[in-house]
């Protein structure tokens, strides 16, 4: 479908809420058959919920056993543990209450996402660039927690590379899931059926979750921004491939510092 300007636009006819993800409403125009998606809002405290706890808990034993908090182990399972909550949480609350992360929340990747989330990258590296800027000049200069730690860490090489493979492609599929996936259509559908934009809506509280659940306070400013370019993302391609492309090209630049700049 195209705009009378030969701009792309998202087909509507079968979307069961504006901003439903565009692989929904083309299984409807495919006359695929459907199921009614129960999931919702309380899915999203849910996977929240298991992304910060389960890993505390976790990791707590782990500590408890005398293990060093910066070993190899205890910093890649304090990366990848959130993804039970971002990843596993959000693929299971669709597929048994909906028609599964595909359709439902848009989680396919298409070759016009490339173009987008290369360029959605960039604008995450300039506007956060810029949003960096000004954040030092109140607080000095700051890092990623999980980037710091592993920096100060004596870790063997492999886990640099095994880090640095969880931040550029882990990190990205999951987080994206959670927050583009399945807060979006959740926040969207929970808007539209009270009468408010689905989609702004959508767009900015999924922002603001992706940068509340990293607890940073020096860098919220930081991951707003980047939630609302990503969250922009899916809004605009109803998909979210894009803004995977786009989180993996905004993390690059600081797996290649980790890479060559640690050990």
């Amino acid at each position: 479908m195209t705009h009378p300007t030969g701009e792309p636009q998202l087909p509507t006819t079968g979307a069961p809420y504006p901003g439903a993800p565009v692989t929904y409403v083309e299984a409807v125009a495919a006359g695929v058959a459907l199921r009614a998606s129960r999931w919702g809002m309380r899915d999203v405290a849910f996977a929240l919920l298991i992304a910060i706890v389960v890993p505390t808990l976790i990791l707590g034993l782990v500590l408890a056993a005398g293990v060093s908090a910066t070993s190899g182990v205890v910093l890649l399972a304090s990366l990848a543990l959130p993804w039970l909550g971002f990843g596993l949480y959000p693929w299971w609350a669709t597929r048994a209450k909906g028609n599964g992360v595909r359709v439902d929340l848009g989680f396919t990747l298409r070759r016009s996402d490339w173009l987008w989330g290369i360029g959605g990258g960039i604008a995450c590296l300039v506007a956060g660039g810029l949003v960096a800027k000004a954040t030092e000049m109140v607080f000095g200069s700051f890092d990623s927690a999980a980037g710091s730690a592993l920096e100060q860490a004596d870790v063997s090489r492999w886990v640099v590379w095994v880090f640095s493979l969880c931040a550029l492609v882990g990190a990205p599929m999951f987080e994206e899931l959670c927050f583009r996936g399945l807060v979006f259509a959740a926040v969207a559908k929970w808007a539209a059926s009270r009468g408010l934009p689905g989609i702004p809506w959508a767009t900015v509280v999924s922002a603001l979750l992706f940068a509340l659940i990293h607890l940073e306070p020096v860098r919220f400013p930081l991951l707003l921004t980047i939630g609302l370019v990503l969250s922009w993302l899916r809004a605009r391609t109803g998909r979210v491939g894009a803004s995977v492309v786009a989180h993996a090209f905004n993390n690059l630049l600081s797996v290649v510092g980790l890479l060559f700049g640690t050990g």
